[in-house]
């Protein structure tokens, strides 16, 4: 296990990298976060995440259509948005509970985005949430709902801020201004004293997301009024629309959203379907990240029907299976095939997500051969929800769960009993709890290194660290088409190189079939064990 951890340490540096690349927002400034509240957040494990700001009246992308924008359309959203904003359907408490059945254990809304326009009754500027006809001050909506539905609070905050450059006659940009040391002054002392107020009046803040630059003056006013703060965006990885490819044990936080937009979409949009965003949940922790959901509320303060139908069905598979999900950490190894794995912090239970199933009828008894996990004299298997004695209207089935340790891995027999939609089709993943087992295998580590690209040649360069308890790997890399920020967590169409066996640790390389230039592709190591096939972090390249 010692070896494990170590590998996962390598494993931070290229899951930060890769999480920076995501976004320019995504820049890590420094970190006075206490280690015991990054722990506590790490065993909330997922939150719900709110966009939502004027421009939900348009159903445009938060904040971003004033970059390059008209004078006129500048002047009008600066101006005429205020005059019609009303979310008077908006209840705090409501959302929360919505959020807290879904299996979230926080939740963040967006104070400010990058227009500048505020949530709060803030003294800074005029351009705020009590300036228009709903005339409260919704935060406190907000975190009053949040504390009663005992939700940790979550705070997104811009210090990028488009009105105050509008203020100012300066264009509206992300990056490339340069200001006077006197504007830089004022913009700096304009964030500290936003964040004071939200730091001050609203009681105890759990999580403070921090997207935008300059981050600074923002981070260190969070953590000088309140030091048991965890701050994500801007103190530890934040990958967006996407999960990393590797585990990473220590707190990372995956920021996405249901459909390809983070604010209100009526139109043109396409979600997620609940049983995707359940694997992507269940994939995260098994890395060993959280999960921060986004839904956009509608301009008069509700989630939307299809987003609400998805925190409903995921609302079931969590009251089902939530003890797979919170307080857990990574196994040996994220996932054998379709099952996906959870372990709890002492590693004496384990947790088996099976994916991809949809088609298993109540009743029906499956089987599985888990590779990486043994049996102890105590061990005890049972499907999370279940109490492996009824199948409802079928008393004949026997459902107990049963294993048996053999050569060649952990055999499980477990039966899908609990009717929990009338036609039987559950579509959602079933776990399998396993405790009191211990590590069957100790796993090699190894890492995605780096790309080598020349005109006409590609080479990808792979580290095997040490190969576990085998004198022979089988390694391979794993390359497509970079499918685009939003879109890349449902592509799924990897090409893999050809095989090379290794039989001792070092770096390894394999030349790429002539690619088309200028194109974007990702690609990962893949590491065949005796046992299970194992993936590495995805890296980038563009071919040339």
């Amino acid at each position: 296990m010692k070896k494990w951890i170590v590998y996962l340490l390598l494993l931070a540096g290229s899951a930060q990298a890769l999480a920076q690349k995501e976004s320019s927002d995504n820049s890590i400034s420094a970190n006075k976060n206490k280690p015991e509240r990054e722990e506590w957040l790490r065993d909330l494990g997922f939150g719900l995440f709110l966009h939502w700001s004027l421009d939900s009246q348009l159903g445009v992308v938060i904040g971003h259509t004033l970059v390059g924008a008209s004078d006129d359309y500048t002047h009008r959203f600066i101006k005429e948005l205020p005059q019609t904003f009303d979310p008077y359907k908006f209840d705090g408490y409501r959302i929360a509970v919505q959020a807290k059945l879904a299996g979230a254990k926080y939740i963040c809304l967006t104070t400010k985005h990058h227009s500048g326009f505020c949530m709060w009754d803030t003294k800074t500027t005029d351009f705020k949430i009590t300036n228009t006809p709903y005339g409260k001050d919704l935060l406190r909506e907000f975190v009053d709902g949040a504390r009663k539905a005992g939700l940790a609070v979550g705070l997104y905050y811009s210090p990028e801020d488009f009105k105050f450059l509008y203020d100012h006659d300066m264009s509206v940009q992300r990056g490339g201004l340069v200001f006077t040391d006197e504007i830089q002054e004022k913009y700096n002392d304009l964030i500290r004293r936003q964040t004071r107020e939200l730091f001050t009046e609203y009681g105890d803040i759990d999580m403070f997301f921090v997207d935008g630059a300059p981050k600074a003056p923002a981070l260190i006013e969070a953590w000088r009024l309140q030091p048991n703060v965890v701050v994500t965006r801007g103190a530890v990885s934040t990958p967006e629309q996407t999960i990393p490819g590797a585990v990473n044990d220590k707190l990372w936080e995956s920021c996405l959203t249901m459909g390809t937009q983070w604010q209100y979409k009526p139109t043109h949009d396409e979600l997620k379907s609940a049983t995707r965003i359940i694997e992507i949940l269940v994939e995260t922790r098994v890395k060993g990240g959280n999960l921060l959901l986004n839904v956009g509320p509608k301009p008069d303060g509700v989630i939307a029907d299809p987003e609400e139908r998805n925190l409903t069905e995921l609302s079931a598979w969590h009251f089902i299976n939530q003890e797979a999900i919170h307080n857990v950490r990574p196994w040996i190894v994220p996932h054998e095939e379709n099952i996906w794995y959870t372990a709890s912090k002492d590693q004496k239970t384990v947790y088996a997500v099976i994916f991809g199933i949809p088609d298993w009828v109540r009743g029906d008894r499956k089987e599985f051969v888990l590779a990486s996990v043994k049996a102890t004299l105590q061990t005890r298997i049972s499907v999370l929800g279940q109490n492996d004695k009824v199948v409802e209207y079928a008393n004949q089935v026997d459902a107990k769960s049963r294993f048996s340790q053999q050569k060649d891995g952990l055999h499980i027999s477990v039966v899908r009993a609990q009717r929990i939609y009338n036609n039987n089709k559950w579509p959602n993943p079933i776990t399998v709890k396993l405790e009191h087992i211990e590590p069957a295998l100790n796993p090699p580590t190894f890492l995605t290194v780096k790309s080598l690209t020349q005109t006409g040649k590609t080479t990808l360069v792979g580290n095997v660290i040490d190969l576990g308890n085998t004198n022979l790997l089988n390694v391979a890399f794993e390359w497509r088409i970079y499918a685009g920020f939003v879109e890349n967590l449902n592509e799924t169409d990897w090409k893999r190189t050809h095989w090379m066996s290794v039989n001792k640790a070092g770096e390894y390389k394999i030349d790429l079939p002539d690619l088309p230039k200028g194109i974007t592709y990702e690609f990962r190591t893949v590491v065949a064990h005796p046992s299970m096939t194992l993936f590495g972090e995805k890296m980038q390249f563009t071919s040339r």
